[in-house]
């Protein structure tokens, strides 16, 4: 009965044409020749996917937003397969000192790819700034707090109970946000009200989730799809803290070195400089 509705979905009116007995027959044959069919383009997507060539990659997690641009981006201009990771950058250092197969690593701090360097693990000539990050003080668009007009000060307003930052012990974002609120005099009085992310991306989920009131958390961040319309930030002045820089480094072990400095060349390039420009990041002088 069941295939009997389900066919005449597609043929109305299917006892008039063909007879009952026979429905069940087509209809027998039509599922297994659909099912052959499924499985051969299965085969064949995972035959192209086997034969093109991947890239693993180590990214920063200020750049998960621009990168998914950036990556479908450079897989549509080369036919390869970009496979990104996020994280800290100094949890990566540890996971590829420890021998993890990445290609490529994006680093939010220039310092880390240098140490992969010298460690032997970076190939030299890849070295690449790319970016230089920026730190903000965001808040819920629904917050009390004014933060475009206080500033650094609003760490201290009344409602704020809890303050996310990345963690400093390996999270360049973490880092400088340490650093600012020393340089604004703060630090000692919101100490005890820090709460950690493993990375920049989740502290940026414990403010819009409303485990913190207010984070200290990167530009790229918030000007992603999820966060702009969502919040509001005052831009932490430069001065106050160590400019992020921003580097890659083609690893040692990559089996694609060349497609992995095609990517680079790509970020290099306007449509991989462009995204980054509009995700907060500011571009160094001599890519333009």
């Amino acid at each position: 009965m069941a295939s009997r509705c389900v066919w005449r979905y597609f043929v109305p009116d299917l006892d008039r044409h063909i007879p009952r007995c026979k429905q069940r027959g087509i209809f027998n044959r039509i599922i297994p020749l659909s099912l052959c069919l499924l499985a051969c383009f299965l085969a064949a997507a995972s035959s192209r996917a086997e034969s093109s060539p991947t890239l693993t990659v180590a990214a920063a997690s200020d750049l998960q937003f621009a990168m998914a641009e950036i990556a479908p981006a450079f897989e549509k201009a080369t036919g390869s397969i970009v496979k990104v990771s996020f994280g800290a950058s100094g949890s990566f250092v540890a996971q590829i000192t420890a021998g993890a197969p990445f290609d490529l690593f994006f680093s939010a701090d220039e310092s880390y790819p240098k140490r992969l360097i010298e460690a032997g693990l970076g190939v030299p000539e890849s070295f690449y700034r790319y970016a230089t990050g920026r730190l903000i003080l965001w808040v819920p668009k629904d917050s009390p707090i004014d933060v475009e007009k206080e500033g650094m000060q609003a760490l201290l307003h009344p409602t704020v109970r809890r303050i996310a930052i990345a963690n400093p012990a390996h999270a360049p974002y973490g880092k400088a946000a340490v650093a600012a609120l020393q340089y604004s005099g703060l630090y000692d009085r919101v100490q005890s009200r820090l709460v950690l992310g493993e990375n920049i991306s989740q502290a940026a989920q414990f403010v819009q989730s409303g485990n913190a009131e207010i984070g200290l958390l990167s530009l790229s961040h918030a000007s992603a799809a999820s966060l702009k319309d969502r919040g509001r930030f005052w831009l932490v002045p430069a001065d106050a803290y160590p400019l992020l820089h921003q580097a890659v480094v083609i690893l040692k072990r990559s089996g694609e070195a060349s497609l992995a400095q095609s990517l680079i060349d790509f970020i290099k390039g306007k449509e991989g400089r462009a995204i980054l420009e509009r995700y907060g990041f500011m571009i160094p002088s001599e890519t333009k």
